[in-house]
């Protein structure tokens, strides 16, 4: 259910804007992406897990703020993030 760290350091190597950037909000944001994902596949299994649902909808609120915050700062670089994240049909 938890990220494993190799999966961990290929997400910050992939969305870093300088080598060793772990706190960019595109790789904030890739990793709260990678962990819904993991989450939703184990709600489909897991259907009544509610404490770990309601942890499913933290990480999307906080996923939504940094998001919002990108958006607000640069419109080109959310276009591009949600673009490589896949996050909008």
């Amino acid at each position: 259910m938890s990220i494993t760290a190799e999966r961990r350091q290929a997400l910050i190597a992939e969305h870093a804007k300088t080598p060793g950037d772990t706190g960019s909000p595109e790789v904030q944001v890739a990793l709260l992406s990678e962990r819904i994902s993991n989450l939703t596949e184990h709600l489909k299994t897991h259907a009544k897990d509610f404490h770990s649902r309601r942890g499913l909808l933290v990480l999307v609120g906080q996923r939504r703020g940094l998001l919002d915050y990108v958006k607000r700062k640069d419109r080109a670089r959310y276009e591009a993030l949600i673009a490589r994240l896949g996050l909008r049909r």
